[in-house]
């Protein structure tokens, strides 16, 4: 086997700072997935059939249709049509945090509907805001039934992330193309990089574990 995986260490620096470069990313895309999807939830149980409408639509185009797809027409469409020259950083935030909103705001009003009818009535019957009882009610319930989902959620995030490398953003992707590039040599910088990415999955899914575990202790 010609494999010889000396001659990427000097280049293994470069390669980890794609995690600081990836995770900052995905830190931010999945805020605004987080934020947009729990809107779109209470939209889907709303009462405002508009809304009910619109978020529908939402979820059915950013479900319908591929991830790469959409990060390519924010990346390329946006100078095209506004003149402003988006950087890939953005495009990479706004396409994975508005594809996520799609699936986060179903996860969501899964577990919204799943909680006891009961809570819902009793809260009424007690004269609690709507937001309020969203908030300090409902949703809190909610979480602890849907985290395992969530977490899942996030971690197709990370992984899904190296499609960013496609519009040139020096993710751990990119950066192990770059090295291939180089060196004439692939394999071994995308292995290296794929151990990363794994390290980075089963991190989450500890974190996502130890959650779980305190949520369930708090009951």
């Amino acid at each position: 086997m010609n494999l010889d995986f000396s001659q990427i260490v000097p280049y293994i620096p470069f390669m980890l700072e794609g995690i600081w470069v990836t995770l900052k990313f995905v830190f931010f895309a999945i805020i605004l997935g987080s934020i947009l999807g729990t809107l779109l939830a209470l939209f889907k149980i709303g009462s405002a059939k508009p809304l009910r409408w619109f978020a529908d639509a939402y979820t059915s185009i950013f479900r319908g249709t591929p991830l790469i797809l959409q990060l390519m027409i924010i990346y390329y469409s946006i100078p095209q049509l506004t003149g402003y020259d988006i950087s890939p950083f953005l495009s990479a935030i706004l396409a994975f945090g508005l594809n996520s909103s799609a699936y986060i705001s179903e996860i969501i009003r899964a577990g919204i509907q799943a909680v006891d009818k009961g809570q819902l009535e009793a809260a009424q019957a007690l004269g609690v805001p709507y937001g309020a009882m969203m908030k300090d009610i409902i949703l809190p319930q909610a979480l602890k039934n849907i985290l395992p989902a969530l977490m899942n959620e996030f971690i197709t995030l990370t992984k899904e992330s190296a499609i960013v490398s496609t519009i040139g953003y020096l993710d751990l992707m990119r950066r192990a193309q770059v090295v291939g590039a180089d060196l004439f040599r692939n394999f071994e910088p995308l292995l290296f990089v794929g151990l990363i990415y794994w390290c980075l999955v089963m991190g989450l899914t500890v974190i996502g574990r130890m959650v779980e575990r305190r949520l369930k202790l708090s009951d």
